[in-house]
């Protein structure tokens, strides 16, 4: 409990320490939500509109109200991340580690949720999308001030919104899914407190500012001609601001956990045995469900990214199922012609590979690039589980870096490529002409893409390393090799997964 109460009270001392240069640093707050302005209540007219003393004035524009549909749709969608979270993410890795460490995986994927989830109503929204600034928004926002029943975030769509909590609810469990992600690579040996301690640490100057970078702009209705669009591309995040496209999280969220996760492995250390003893995963059988349920909340994870239903939503999802099929199909073919036989964790690593490498891509790009991206993001993670682990040499245990990094990095560089309109993709919208801009160039958007790449790369090792250090000087990251043979199971949590 000790070691508990340190964990907080350090991650409670560096954000108010963050929290000083933050203020020094953002730009001018602004009342915006994210990825979208904040609009008043449709409810609340201003009497002056009414006023018969100035029939001359304009009435002022109704602010649009959320649609029902919509609503309902981004309801169900945060409800499917939290499902690929928990149970499904926690199941997939469960299965994969030794039967002795299952209960372990389990509870630092289910306690990790539920830390983000109160940091991000605490201080995660606001920093994140609570205001202008090229790399943090503002402290408007803390603690959700001002957010209420009637407050509204907008879409892609001009005047179309939904509710400002609803969005809320849906990044909570983006932000949480990304953290618990990271745990899958130094699972087996570290210290559950440790788990927590980083990430708070991570969460806060990781995850935070490239969500802001990647995400935050003001939002179409703040776009009407050219000077509108500079003023909002000056004030948006870094990324964003460059033209940088990540539909769902492929930088966010993949790249930028899987970074952390192999800083983590190579610090955290390998573990006891590692490459001479046996640590076969213990349950294909609940791998595969874990898989199947990340499969189907990936749906919301992809499709509601676009914060309505409509067409672009179809395109997403579907998207998701053919490239996720495709990468099946291309890792266990791998498989078969290099070791003679197809697996079932080949197949569900497949599909893991595939749901990653979609993920920034989804919105932009048509169903036949979608298959091509799962068949090169499916061959490219299996390599990055094989050949690219052995070159690094790091005991990733359940290949986060070689799934969600390689997956990750493919599919934010094909996303460049396959958004072109003359690729079946979707290209990218003229907010001021209201049509697809004319003369997409690849080179030129890959040449983005790879920036954003590179700059969530070394923003995530380098923020990650920090807190690994720290961490380790205050915590300590490694259990004892007693209690590491033992099993985290009894020697961290006093129970078992299975009677014996």
């Amino acid at each position: 409990m000790k070691k508990l109460l340190a964990t907080l009270a350090l991650g409670l001392g560096l954000l108010t320490a963050g929290s000083f240069t933050v203020a020094q640093t953002a730009a001018p707050a602004a009342d915006t939500p994210a990825a979208a302005v904040a609009a008043a209540p449709a409810s609340t007219a201003p009497a002056a509109a009414a006023d018969a003393a100035a029939p001359a004035e304009a009435a002022p524009a109704v602010a649009p109200a959320p649609n029902k549909g919509d609503t309902a749709f981004m309801t169900i969608a945060t409800a499917l991340v939290l499902f690929m979270t928990v149970p499904g993410l926690a199941l997939f890795y469960g299965g994969l580690v030794r039967s002795k460490n299952m209960l372990s995986v389990l509870m630092q994927v289910f306690v990790v949720t539920t830390l983000i989830y109160i940091l991000w109503a605490v201080y995660g929204y606001t920093l994140a999308f609570g205001g202008d600034g090229a790399f943090f928004g503002s402290f408007d926002k803390l603690f959700l001030k001002g957010i209420t029943v009637d407050s509204v975030a907008a879409t892609f769509s001009k005047g179309v919104v939904i509710p400002e909590l609803t969005f809320v609810a849906f990044q909570a469990t983006f932000a949480a899914i990304t953290c618990a992600l990271i745990v899958g690579a130094f699972a087996e040996r570290i210290k559950f407190a440790a788990v927590l301690a980083f990430c708070v640490l991570w969460f806060t100057f990781s995850y935070l500012p490239v969500a802001h970078m990647v995400w935050y702009w003001a939002g179409p209705d703040a776009i009407t001609d050219a000077a509108s669009l500079e003023k909002v591309a000056a004030a948006a995040g870094y990324l964003w601001a460059k033209g940088a496209l990540d539909f769902a999280g492929g930088t966010v969220v993949h790249i930028n956990a899987a970074v952390a996760g192999l800083v983590g492995a190579f610090m955290v250390g390998k573990r006891i045995g590692y490459g001479k003893e046996p640590m076969a995963p213990h349950s294909l059988t609940l791998t595969m469900v874990g898989a199947a349920m990340l499969w189907f909340g990936w749906f919301g994870f992809n499709a509601g990214s676009n914060l309505e239903a409509n067409g672009l939503t179809a395109l997403a999802f579907l998207n998701t199922m053919l490239a996720t099929a495709a990468a099946t199909l291309a890792w266990i073919t791998g498989e078969a012609l290099s070791r003679g036989k197809a697996s079932m964790l080949g197949a569900a690593s497949g599909a893991v590979a595939g749901l990653v490498a979609i993920t920034p891509a989804c919105g932009f790009v048509g169903p036949m690039g979608s298959i091509i991206i799962g068949l090169v993001g499916g061959f490219a993670c299996l390599w990055g589980v094989n050949g690219l682990k052995r070159l690094l040499g790091a005991d990733d245990s359940v290949d986060v870096f070689g799934v969600h990094g390689v997956g990750g990095i493919v599919g934010a560089l094909l996303t460049g490529v396959f958004a072109a309109p003359s690729l079946g993709g979707t290209g990218v919208y003229d907010y001021v002409a209201n049509k697809v801009a004319d003369g997409y160039s690849i080179s030129g958007q890959v040449w983005i893409q790879l920036q954003g790449v590179l700059i969530t790369v070394i923003w995530s090792a380098v923020v990650a390393y920090i807190a690994f250090k720290l961490v380790d000087l205050v915590i300590g990251l490694r259990v004892s090799e007693e209690e590491e043979r033992e099993g985290l199971d009894i020697s961290s949590h006093g129970e078992t997964a299975y009677n014996r």
